[in-house]
């Protein structure tokens, strides 16, 4: 059964519910000149290595993956998208981190900025 939608947080557990006001998604598209088995490894381990041990940056890994030629062009992309509130420190980590990456051609960027609208809290009951 359903409870009724409520406009504030009203417990502990809603209050670490809430989002904040303003998210910034930030998504690197590494342009990869080969494709082949361990590419994705390769990918998965250098993002591991650097990002989950950062210290000082104000962000969330959300979601890596590859796109084959043909879903957005005819190039192959490795891409990573983070949530921030800092892009500048955010850039320019990635950059430090996968400048000397030999199997890119380049890396492009793309930042999308949500405002949060409304947000309301309802429980399930199981």
């Amino acid at each position: 059964m359903n409870k009724e939608n409520i406009e504030k947080p009203q417990t502990k557990v809603q209050e670490k519910l809430v989002q904040d006001e303003f998210n910034i998604n930030v998504a690197f598209y590494i342009h990869l000149k080969t494709f082949d088995d361990s590419v994705r490894s390769e990918l998965k381990n250098r993002i591991k290595e650097v990002f989950f041990f950062s210290k000082g940056i104000d962000w969330k890994f959300d979601s890596f993956g590859i796109e084959k030629a043909g879903s957005r062009g005819s190039e192959i992309l490795g891409y990573f998208i983070f949530r921030t509130s800092n892009v500048d420190k955010l850039k320019k980590l990635f950059l430090a981190e996968f400048k000397d990456y030999e199997n890119t051609s380049k890396i492009t960027c793309s930042l999308a900025k949500y405002e949060k609208v409304s947000e309301t809290f309802f429980e399930l009951e199981v």
